[in-house]
C-alpha cells in the first residue's frame, strides 16, 4: 500500500507501537534487551505466518540439501538476527566513538583504504545480511560518514524517525527518487556510498542467484563503470563467540564494464557470504518472485 493511501490512524498506531518497542529495548543490559527483542520477533513470526512460509520455500530451492528441521532452524536464526538489529538500532543514541567497540569491530579495512586512495569513490556492495544498519552507523564513527541509498518506508512517521536516527553518526541518506544524482555527486567527491544490492528489482536483469534466476538491479555495476569507483563488499556479521558484530570488508570486486557480467560477479560474492552464515540473511523476503 502506498503512503498516499494509508490510513492516518494506522500510521499513528504503527508509529506508537514501534517507538514503544524501541523504548523497552533501550532499557536494561544488552543481553536483557536481546531477550526482549527475540520475544518481539517471535510474536512477529506468529502474527505473520506468511514470512516463515516464504523463507521455507526460498530455502527449499536455494539450499535443497537442507531438511525441514534445518530450514526451520535457519528461519529461527533470521528472526534472532532481526532482534539483534532492533536492539542496536534502539541504542544508536548511546553508541559513540568510545562505546562502538562494544558492538562491532572491523576486519579488512585495508581494502577500503586502498580503494579510496585511487580517488574515484567507493561503493559498498552489501545486503540484508547481518546488521546492515549498524555497519553504516558504526563505520561513520570509526572512520568517516558515508551516504546510504534507502527506500522510504510506507509509514512516513516511522520513516522520518528512522532517517533521523540513522543520521546520528553523520551519515547521509540518498532517497531512491533522486539516487542517481546523489550517488554521482558523492563518488565525484571520492566519498563512499552504501547500497543494499540483494533485493528483487523488476526493472533489473535475471542473474543466477543460488542456482535460480533472480531479477537484480544493475545499478552498482553501472555506477562503477561510469565513474571508475571501486566496489567493495562489506557485511556486519554476528559472532556468538565475541558477542558482537564483525564488519568484514572483502577485496574489491573487479569491474569489467560488461554490466551483466559485473552484476553477476557482485552477487556471487554476496551469495558466498550468505552461505557462510545462512541464518543471518533475510530469507523471509520474496527475493525470487518469478
Amino acid at each position: 500500500m502506498s503512503a498516499a493511501r494509508r490510513s492516518g490512524v494506522r500510521d499513528w498506531a504503527e508509529y506508537c507501537a514501534f517507538r514503544a518497542a524501541l523504548w523497552t529495548l533501550e532499557r536494561g543490559s544488552r543481553e536483557q534487551a536481546f531477550r526482549r527483542a527475540r520475544l518481539y520477533t517471535r510474536l512477529l513470526d506468529r502474527a505473520i505466518p506468511r514470512l516463515r512460509r516464504v523463507g521455507t520455500v526460498n530455502l527449499s530451492f536455494a539450499l535443497p540439501e537442507t531438511g525441514a528441521g534445518e530450514r526451520n532452524a535457519v528461519i529461527d536464526g533470521v528472526f534472532d538476527s532481526i532482534a539483534r538489529m532492533l536492539v542496536s538500532f534502539a541504542r544508536f543514541p548511546k553508541i559513540n566513538r568510545r562505546t562502538v567497540g562494544e558492538w562491532l569491530r572491523v576486519e579488512g579495512l585495508e581494502h577500503v583504504q586502498g580503494a579510496l586512495a585511487r580517488g574515484r569513490g567507493v561503493i559498498f556492495a552489501t545486503g540484508h545480511l547481518g546488521n546492515w544498519e549498524l555497519s553504516a552507523f558504526a563505520f561513520a564513527l570509526l572512520e568517516r560518514p558515508i551516504s546510504i541509498v534507502v527506500r522510504p518506508l510506507d509509514n512516513r512517521r516511522v520513516d522520518a524517525f528512522v532517517e533521523a536516527r540513522r543520521g546520528l553518526s553523520g551519515n547521509k541518506a540518498i532517497g531512491k527518487r533522486d539516487y542517481v544524482r546523489g550517488i554521482l555527486q558523492a563518488l565525484s567527491r571520492n566519498e563512499m556510498v552504501g547500497v543494499l544490492a540483494d533485493q528483487h528489482d523488476q526493472d533489473g536483469i535475471a542473474i543466477d542467484f543460488f542456482g535460480r534466476p533472480a531479477m537484480t538491479s544493475t545499478g552498482i555495476a553501472r555506477f562503477a563503470a561510469k565513474t571508475g569507483a571501486a566496489v567493495v563488499p562489506g557485511f556486519a556479521l554476528w559472532s556468538d563467540a565475541e558477542r558482537k558484530f564483525i564488519l568484514r570488508f572483502f577485496p574489491e570486486t573487479g569491474i569489467s564494464g560488461v554490466i551483466e557480467e559485473d552484476t553477476r560477479r557482485i552477487h556471487q560474492q554476496i551469495e558466498a557470504v550468505i552461505r557462510e552464515v545462512p541464518d543471518q540473511w533475510m530469507w523471509i523476503h520474496r527475493r525470487w518472485k518469478r
